[in-house]
């Protein structure tokens, strides 16, 4: 029987690549070849630590939890698409001068956007899967 602590990062590892879809806990314990009951404890422990997100599902006709990752790890992707990028003011942006990310239309527009985008468009890197405790 394999650590608790490597249980646990497998699980962490799992959930996370699943992005915002997420998976039962049920195809979790299955995924890491452990009982429901060890897989149960991972996911609940991994729950406590701030890590994962355990959302209550009718499955086939039996209570089951969805796994949801809180943070998803950042890469080039997420902001491929920022204005900011190809900016012709780029160099003389700042928060202190008239140009600004504050007042920028292009970004403030594009970060909406971001918002409004179907999940399975939006990468699966992005920081929160959840837009209202992002917004927090």
């Amino acid at each position: 029987m394999p650590k608790r602590n490597d249980l646990e990062q497998k699980a962490l590892h799992f959930v996370v690549n699943t992005g915002y879809k997420g998976v039962l806990q049920s195809e979790l314990w299955r995924e890491l070849d452990a009982s429901s009951r060890e897989g149960s404890r991972v996911a609940i422990k991994l729950e406590e630590k701030g890590l994962i997100r355990r959302d209550k599902e009718l499955e086939g006709g039996r209570w089951t939890y969805r796994l949801f990752p809180k943070r998803m790890p950042a890469s080039i992707e997420t902001i491929v698409d920022c204005p900011c990028l190809m900016c012709a003011d780029n160099g003389r942006c700042d928060p202190t001068t008239t140009i600004s990310p504050k007042s920028c239309e292009k970004l403030t527009g594009w970060i909406i956007g971001l918002d409004k985008a179907p999940v399975d468009s939006i990468s699966p890197s992005a920081s929160d899967p959840d837009p209202a405790e992002a917004a927090t």
